[in-house]
């Protein structure tokens, strides 16, 4: 029985695993978006999420924790200067997975996995979904329009 294991070891011995986690997630609070396979993906999301949660508290003590956790000093600051003042407000779920199909060679499953609040064809779709009502049925001539028509009709005899 496999009681109690959740984690993907990803073929990976354990160093390799956090070493390739923790280069996973600086690229992508630096890039805001990767492409990659769907179980790194899964487990990205299970590493990265919390970080950005601790980056809400801007604090000595929060940053050292994000900092030995990922090892590269620009995406800290990127972290904690630019990403938790657009996910202040979020309760939870920064992350997106967008499945893109299976990888040609290997037949693996590939995915996007990005920050949700910096995918602005997402935020536009969403503004012009909600915008934009379209008729189904043609929209019936006014006598305004029909005069007009006629009217081209007659001068174009």
């Amino acid at each position: 029985m496999r009681h109690n294991k959740k984690i993907n070891h990803l073929g990976r011995t354990n160093t390799h695993r956090e070493a390739m986690l923790s280069n996973m997630a600086s690229s992508l609070i630096k890039h805001k978006r990767i492409f990659t396979t769907t179980a790194k993906a899964k487990a990205l999301r299970k590493y990265v999420e919390p970080l950005i949660t601790k980056c809400k508290d801007d604090s000595t003590h929060s940053r050292r924790i994000v900092f030995s956790t990922l090892q590269d000093k620009y995406a800290v600051t990127e972290l904690f200067q630019e990403v938790s003042k657009k996910i202040g407000d979020r309760p939870g779920g920064y992350t997106r997975i967008i499945k893109t199909g299976n990888r040609l060679g290997d037949n693996a499953a590939m995915c996007f996995i990005e920050l949700v609040d910096y995918n602005e064809n997402m935020l536009k779709d969403n503004v012009a979904k909600k915008a934009a009502k379209t008729r189904r049925s043609r929209k019936k001539a006014t006598t305004a329009d029909a005069t007009v028509a006629e009217a081209n009709e007659a001068s174009a005899e």
